[in-house]
C-alpha cells in the first residue's frame, strides 16, 4: 500500500508515491508543471485534483525516470512531461 498524494504548500509541489513492484517510491511535481501541461489556459486550477486526474500518465513518467537511472525521490520537471 502506498501513502496518499498531497499538496505540500511550502514547496508548491504535489508529493506522491508510485508502486514499483511492491515498493512505494516517492516523487513530486510542481504545481506550475501540472498547470502548464494540463491547464495552460485555465486559472486557479487545483494541483492535487490535476495530479489525481492524470495519475496514471504521471506515474508512468516516474517509472521511466527510474528505469533510466533516477533515484528516489523523483522530481518531475517540465521536460519530463513533454
Amino acid at each position: 500500500m502506498k501513502p496518499e498524494a498531497f499538496f505540500h504548500l511550502m514547496s508548491g509541489c504535489v508529493r506522491f508515491w508510485v508502486l514499483v513492484g511492491e515498493q512505494p517510491v516517492g516523487a513530486s511535481i510542481r504545481k506550475e508543471t501540472l498547470h502548464y501541461r494540463y491547464h495552460p489556459h485555465g486559472a486557479n486550477d487545483d494541483p492535487l485534483a490535476t495530479y489525481m486526474a492524470h495519475a496514471d500518465e504521471i506515474d508512468a513518467v516516474v517509472r521511466r525516470r527510474l528505469a533510466s537511472g533516477s533515484r528516489e525521490p523523483v522530481m518531475l520537471r517540465d521536460h519530463d512531461m513533454a
